[in-house]
């Protein structure tokens, strides 16, 4: 196997033998294999899209299935097995479609006219595609390295309008593009430039489709409001909510009013609890247990009830809890309980439910912890003014954005020693579970401000650069000029598509860790470092020096 598109490759270079995450070489393949397919299919797409032919369960299709070949997602080889079949079976359809009103036949190109052999290992044939995919663009490694982002970065942005359109809300460009996207990784005669611009433009797409998966969260929930959330547990029977999807714990909730179980968040799923309408509708929706995806194998053996993962990021599960363990819409392991979703797209959590009654739960409360969430755009915002005036007095010296995915290797320390070093007075902003380093952390306040603001989920990237640019615009400069910096942490391709879109924004000076992308290549990075000034973490102490020059 090759496998590079998270921040844990093996030695820092790309997993071979087995994958980091616990990706099996044979669930590489047939991911790989997928990914192939949908390629071949999305020039069939954009000419259907072309000639007017609908083209919305083809793109609904390629974001679930970009979205679990992400890592840490999906695991289950024979769930790709199924995916491939619909992959060709959709491009066929449309295939047919286009016919019957094409004025001339088309000659379609061997990789939208691929048949695979379902009679034969789809690992193999997925192998095969993957080395020649590398081989073809063994002429120039940087042109390499940018398809690589183009195609890590549309997976990213294809997990944001996954969740987008579950609750509604779908923008044509966002999937015309992503279909023009996979299109390009066949192509050989763009230039490097035309390259670097292509990453660009996925960084303006992902823009928009976070655009509207913050619409949606919003005008379905409210916009979150600061909420005191309880880190203890109490007495009583309970249910732990991993992932990030916000309506799939709704429709938890929901199917839980009266059953005597308690709801509790787990990961990314944190800031869900500064969501008023859930707040006000279920009053059985109470606290967080836990804290970051990588630390989950202790989290789930010790949590007594069911668990339910929702999305990204699950790890291969230990035989302790993997009977209360359930996963749910493009999440898979082999042997794990499955629930699969309704025509609305809403599981039947009735046997998580029923496992959870049959455990012991909680057996006494314990003493009362909390941590602070709800700190999105909309209510930071709202105080504008208030920031103004405390950083044209001097109350306010700088903000620092420290956020991100957090991870099991060494170096994430960096990122709790920083917040822990930042002067009193100056704001930390946070967002994703990278603030799990230092989430709890008392740092007080400056005037009625809180030092340490929870911003959401990694899919809330919006709502802080809805904040820097409503910061830039309030102090009439522009964001590069606001007393800002940001220190980001990454992981997988979710966090690759937020970089693009910074970088599309013309955001400088962005400090990334605690390691480099293995798929940059040296000459790719110089222009990074060059245009944007993107640069490698180094120690929180001369980081701290240079961002408060």
């Amino acid at each position: 196997m090759f496998c590079e598109q998270c921040e844990q490759t093996a030695s820092g270079n790309g997993c071979h033998q087995w994958g980091a995450c616990g990706k099996s070489p044979e669930v590489n393949a047939v991911q790989d294999l997928l990914v192939y397919c949908l390629r071949g299919l999305a020039p069939v797409t954009i000419k259907a899209r072309e000639l007017g032919i609908s083209c919305h369960e083809a793109d609904v299709f390629t974001g679930e299935t970009l979205f679990a070949t992400m890592t840490n997602v999906n695991f289950e080889r024979k769930r790709f097995n199924v995916y491939i079949r619909q992959c060709i079976d959709i491009r066929e359809g449309l295939k047919e479609s286009i016919e019957k009103i094409s004025d001339e036949p088309i000659n379609w190109s061997a990789i939208s006219n691929y048949q695979p052999n379902f009679s034969e290992s789809l690992a193999e044939q997925g192998r095969e595609k993957d080395l020649t995919f590398i081989s073809k663009s063994t002429n120039n490694i940087d042109i390499f390295s940018l398809k690589l982002t183009v195609l890590y970065g549309i997976k990213g942005t294809a997990s944001y309008n996954f969740h987008a359109q579950e609750l509604g809300q779908e923008d044509e460009k966002v999937y015309a593009f992503i279909q023009e996207a996979l299109a390009s990784l066949d192509r050989n005669d763009l230039s490097l430039e035309d390259w670097v611009n292509l990453a660009l433009k996925v960084g303006e797409i992902n823009l928009r489709a976070m655009e509207l998966l913050d619409q949606g969260h919003t005008t379905t929930y409210g916009h979150p409001t600061p909420t005191k959330v309880p880190l203890n547990p109490k007495q009583g029977k309970a249910i732990l909510v991993s992932g990030h999807d916000i309506k799939q714990l709704a429709a938890l909730l929901e199917q839980t009013v009266n059953k005597g179980v308690t709801i509790y968040t787990h990961g990314e799923l944190l800031p869900a609890h500064g969501y008023p309408i859930l707040k006000q509708k279920y009053p059985h929706f109470y606290g967080h247990y836990g804290t970051a995806w990588q630390n989950q194998t202790k989290d789930f053996a010790h949590f007594p009830g069911a668990i339910i993962v929702t999305t990204n990021c699950l790890m291969p599960p230990h035989e302790t809890y993997e009977d209360k363990l359930f996963t749910i819409g493009p999440v898979g392991y082999s042997g794990i309980n499955y629930l699969p979703s309704d025509a609305q797209g809403i599981p039947d959590y009735s046997l998580a439910i029923q496992t959870s009654l049959e455990m012991p739960g909680f057996t006494k409360d314990e003493a009362s912890r909390h941590v602070m969430v709800g700190f999105a755009h909309n209510t930071v915002l709202s105080v504008s003014e208030q920031v103004i005036e405390a950083v044209k007095q001097g109350k306010i010296r700088h903000f620092f954005l420290v956020g991100g995915c957090d991870g099991a290797k060494p170096g994430r320390t960096y990122y709790t020693e920083f917040v822990e070093k930042v002067p009193q007075d100056c704001i930390v902003l946070t967002l994703a579970c990278g603030k799990f380093r230092f989430f709890d952390k008392q740092l007080g306040e400056i005037g009625n401000l809180p030092r340490l603001m929870d911003v959401g989920q990694c899919n809330d990237a919006y709502s802080a650069i809805k904040i820097a640019l409503g910061l830039a615009e309030a102090f009439q400069v522009s964001v590069n000029d606001l007393p800002l910096s940001m220190i980001l942490s990454w992981y997988e391709q979710k966090a690759v598509a937020v970089l693009l879109t910074l970088l599309y924004l013309g955001i400088k000076d962005i400090r990334l860790g605690p390691t480099l992308p293995a798929f940059i290549t040296p000459n790719v990075l110089k222009f990074l470092s060059e245009t944007y000034n993107l640069q490698p973490i180094t120690t929180p102490d001369q980081d701290l020096v240079a961002c408060l020059a």
